[in-house]
């Protein structure tokens, strides 16, 4: 049976079902949304690309330290596996790292985040997540889109799909990156859903969108009559085929960047911002440029109305979390002090405009690491048990939800699927997971598929006793 949406698509080709399909896209009327019930009208998605070590970061486990260098209890190793170590044989590894308490909440962050720890009491720590897969692109798949194989929709398409854009000019759904990532650009692709709901690259640099400017001596008007040329052809081809998503997302790419064209120049360009601000980012460091105009950026896009920011950090080779295989110290002191800085400024800069409130935060990876020792200074990968945290949105911040156990192996307490961590994230955004589907193979389908029991958006706007 299709839906509402799928049936005008189909009965309607041509311009007609062009300007409609446009109008849909737009719309935030979907049946799954509850604007009076959203908490956050834009959400800024970190995910740290490789597997940031859980219990070196944001959860503690001072049992761990103490027996560094031990073996693990063959009864807390039963049925664990890595893909390079075995855990009934590996000696157990203490953070290098402290713990020291922060904020009104005494929330323990290691000391890798000297800036971040400042902005403690927003933070809502979820320490007791666990996946399936430790494997890179299964567990980034897993993670972006709720299933370890290609092919479904990013979270960042499904939330284009249910609330549209507040901005036309604006793709809804914007994704940075620092390179080519293990997983491919199926993370942020749009899956079954109509192409035009993918994320749409900025790349890294002073010029996150290429060819954005006109060439020289071609005018809006010759411009414009171009495209409406080619836009004419387009219709014509369209209006001959079945429905092709492909086709219909290039149509109105085209569309897409000729407005892009008046506004996006004001957008990326964050020369316009004060030298404090540009300073606060980390922007005059080399170590933190990078990421921090990244950061400034998510930031002024959410300010002009775009729904979803990604952000993929640590996605070149040889320079991400996962060189903790073979040097923990290295790799996480690195990795942390590229983006400490500029997260706690997103964080204070989202505050100071009256925009964090109505803007989630959401900080992830594929999967933590095993407190296990792999070779003399590494740890492997770790889907088991792992933390992330969320902040903004009004969330009651400075606490930690669930635990893994004494060593750090398991989720243990208040166990959080990414089915149940994608669940929460929809609700925050007035959307019912439940309710947000696409009819594909004879099948409703959902971020979710058939599962986010778990969802905790009450524990996080719990009043803290």
């Amino acid at each position: 049976m299709l839906n509402r949406r799928q049936m005008f698509i189909r009965s309607a080709k041509g311009f007609g079902g062009l300007a409609l399909a446009s109008m849909l896209a737009e719309e935030t009327g979907h049946a799954a949304v509850d604007a009076s019930k959203a908490k956050a009208k834009s959400i800024i998605y970190i995910f740290n690309h490789g597997g940031v070590s859980h219990v070196d970061t944001f959860d503690p486990k001072p049992t761990l330290t103490r027996l560094s260098g031990e073996t693990v209890p063959a009864s807390f190793a039963q049925g664990l596996k890595t893909s390079r170590i075995d855990f009934r044989k590996a000696i157990m590894r203490g953070s290098p790292w402290q713990f020291p308490k922060h904020g009104h909440g005494g929330l323990e962050i290691s000391t890798l985040f000297p800036h971040l720890s400042q902005h403690a009491d927003k933070l809502a720590v979820i320490r007791s997540c666990y996946s399936e897969a430790f494997d890179h692109a299964p567990a980034m798949f897993h993670s972006c889109t709720g299933s370890q194989f290609p092919g479904r929709p990013s979270l960042g398409a499904w939330l284009s799909y249910g609330l549209g854009s507040e901005n036309k000019n604006l793709p809804s759904y914007v994704v940075m990156s620092d390179g080519a990532m293990k997983s491919g650009a199926g993370a942020y692709g749009s899956g079954f859903l109509p192409a035009t709901y993918q994320g749409t690259i900025f790349r890294s640099g002073k010029s996150p969108v290429l060819n954005l400017a006109s060439p020289d001596k071609v005018t809006t008007q010759a411009q414009r009559e171009t495209l409406d040329f080619i836009n004419d052809l387009n219709r014509g081809h369209y209006a001959s085929r079945e429905e092709d998503t492909a086709l219909d997302a290039r149509i109105r790419s085209y569309e897409l960047a000729f407005r892009m064209q008046a506004e996006a120049p004001g957008v990326v360009d964050i020369s316009t911002e004060s030298e404090a601000t540009q300073k606060l980012y980390g922007i005059d460091q080399p170590m933190t440029a990078d990421f921090g105009r990244k950061c400034l950026l998510a930031r002024r896009l959410v300010e002009r109305g775009v729904r979803s920011v990604q952000l993929f950090f640590g996605t070149n080779l040889g320079d991400d979390w996962d060189d903790a295989h073979n040097d923990l110290l290295g790799s996480h002191n690195k990795m942390a002090k590229k983006s400490d800085q500029p997260i706690a400024a997103l964080l204070t800069d989202l505050a100071a405009r009256g925009l964090l409130d109505q803007t989630l935060v959401v900080w992830n990876s594929e999967f933590g690491r095993t407190p296990l020792a792999e070779g003399k200074n590494g740890r492997d990968h770790h889907p088991y048990g792992y933390a992330m945290w969320m902040a903004g949105a009004g969330i009651q911040g400075g606490r930690a939800l669930g635990a893994t156990d004494e060593f750090g192996l398991r989720a243990t307490e208040d166990r959080k699927s990414i089915h149940d961590v994608h669940a929460t994230i929809l609700r925050i955004l007035g959307i019912d997971h439940l309710q947000l589907t696409w009819r594909y193979q004879s099948r409703d389908m959902r971020l979710t598929d058939v599962h986010g029991e778990g969802e905790f958006t009450n524990w996080l706007y719990q009043q803290k006793a």
